[in-house]
């Protein structure tokens, strides 16, 4: 049988998460930043930009919105998805493997092994961006619903609790802009392997060849069913 040269990897609807979750964690990230810096003259440049502060944290506020919606949209799929395709895919979980994965990283890395090691589904780099996710979104989407909208939470819990959420939610924006500037940015586009950008984002699909090089236990395992029903 006639190997495949191009795999899918992620469907529209994943493509569409991903494109919703960037586009406003970017706007999150120019409209916040002047908020939280308010005194900086780079800050008060940004607000001029938008025409005054009001009109900024409107949008700020919207692009919240559309990043809350898009990650009700991830979850949604994620039930949804296995009962129609009757395919249930737990390869993001973390596992054992990647503990070890890490450790022959870095000894590939400092040349301690000559090879680096063999990814299946997910390499341990992405499945910490995914659930770094997860993570963001409780944080930064809870306090910032304390924040917006103060007088139903209040009727739940003490006022420090919302006043604290605005330190929760700056502090771990922090994290997350630096996470992802410095971290997803460099791994997913701007290493030599991918620079200046990795395709799979908009086209969902990857090569034999970039199969082999970064994720050749799935490749294997895909041959191998591949062979099977051929």
């Amino acid at each position: 049988m006639e190997k495949k040269h191009v795999f899918q990897r992620f469907d529209l609807h994943l493509r569409i998460q991903h494109i919703g979750m960037f586009t406003s964690f970017i706007v999150l990230t120019i409209t916040g930043l002047p908020i939280k810096f308010e005194q900086n003259v780079v800050s008060q440049w940004i607000v001029s930009i938008f025409g005054g502060f009001d009109n900024l944290f409107a949008v700020h506020l919207f692009a919240g919105a559309v990043m809350l919606v898009d990650f009700v949209y991830h979850l949604l799929y994620l039930v949804i998805y296995p009962m129609v395709t009757k395919r249930l895919s737990l390869a993001i979980l973390p596992k054992g493997k990647d503990f070890f994965d890490v450790i022959h990283d870095v000894q590939y890395l400092v040349g301690l092994k000559k090879d680096p090691p063999k990814f299946d589904r997910y390499t341990y780099k992405e499945k910490f961006d995914y659930w770094a996710v997860f993570w963001g979104m409780a944080i930064m989407g809870g306090s910032g619903l304390m924040m917006w909208f103060p007088q139903i939470f209040t009727q739940f819990m003490p006022r420090w609790v919302i006043d604290s959420a605005r330190y929760a939610h700056t502090d771990e924006a922090i994290l997350a802009i630096s996470a992802i500037f410095i971290w997803h940015f460099f791994n997913s586009h701007f290493s030599p392997r991918f620079f200046p950008m990795n395709h799979v984002w908009y086209r969902g699909t990857m090569t034999r060849e970039e199969m082999e090089e970064d994720h050749p236990l799935e490749l294997e395992r895909l041959d191998n069913e591949s062979e099977a029903s051929g």
